[in-house]
């Protein structure tokens, strides 16, 4: 499925504001025991998992304690938990770096998300892609350095997450402004969204280049401080889904991608995204490892 970029970026112009809508409704679920049966024997007994998060990272997780969270895909969670009839547990780490190996090791169960699903990541991971996601820049308001896109990036201080993906488009848009003899573009990689979204708030960076959903989010926050720039450009990304990630092989990709469907079908998941502001993000329904079969 190709981007409408241009039909997105009209979009975003009438995009109500990013916090919790408490006049949207979420259903309650009773357990689907066919569900249940599919989990892994420890995560049945236990009556629990953990999902890892990378701290917050708004509108999808807000992290609210050392072990708690709202946010849309916190609320999905809870709802994927009345599913099966257990306790999805939170733990935060700092970095992608640290999300992904504690998965394979077997310290987090699951990566609620939703995290960025490309074919490189796909060897090591499967995905339970249930969004579809933009990257653009936040800038000071007036956008000052005339950023329309990546590619007027260079001469810039552009802040990034370390260790995802933007980062390795931003930093392959630095070597091009080097090749091309332009000035430089510096990449600022932070561990977290609020220190980078900080970072061009305070004047250290010139711009945040990130996901569209949370940046709307911080920009709304901001009080006219900042302002998207770079909508309805690809920068670098085509066919970007993102999704809860597991172990490669574990069976829980198959029980979250059946939850996830029947949250699509009795209408949970379009009243949480929409009830966060992320109706643009919904996709049609969720799939195991979309970036991949969208690449063949």
């Amino acid at each position: 499925m190709k981007l409408n970029f241009a039909a997105f970026a009209l979009g975003m112009l009438t995009l109500p504001a990013l916090a919790q809508d408490g006049s949207i409704k979420v259903p309650s679920h009773t357990v689907d025991q066919s569900l249940r049966a599919k989990l892994p024997a420890d995560i049945r007994e236990a009556g629990s998992m953990i999902s890892v998060n990378n701290g917050s990272f708004p509108p999808y997780e807000i992290v609210t304690g050392a072990d708690s969270m709202t946010g849309a895909s916190a609320e999905l969670q809870d709802a994927l938990g009345e599913l099966l009839g257990i306790e999805i547990k939170h733990a935060t780490v700092s970095g992608l770096s640290a999300i992904l190996p504690g998965i394979k090791a077997g310290r987090y169960q699951m990566a609620g998300g939703p995290i960025g699903d490309f074919p490189d990541r796909e060897a090591q991971n499967d995905f339970v892609d249930f969004v579809q996601e933009f990257v653009v820049l936040a800038v000071p308001s007036g956008n000052p350095n005339a950023l329309k896109s990546i590619a007027d990036a260079c001469g810039s201080r552009v802040a990034v997450m370390a260790g995802g993906s933007a980062e390795k488009v931003i930093k392959a848009q630095a070597e091009t402004c080097k090749t091309q003899g332009k000035p430089e573009l510096q990449v600022q990689s932070f561990s977290d969204q609020p220190s980078s979204i900080l970072a061009v708030r305070s004047g250290r960076s010139d711009a945040f280049f990130s996901s569209m959903a949370p940046l709307t989010y911080f920009v709304r926050q901001a009080h006219g401080q900042l302002e998207l720039a770079a909508v309805g450009q690809e920068n670098g990304f085509r066919n970007l889904y993102q999704g809860s990630v597991v172990a490669k092989g574990s069976p829980l990709a198959t029980v979250l991608l059946e939850g996830y469907t029947a949250l699509v079908a009795d209408g949970t998941y379009a009243a949480i995204m929409k009830r966060w502001g992320l109706a643009a993000n919904m996709i049609d329904k969720p799939g195991l490892n979309l970036a991949g079969a969208t690449a063949k």
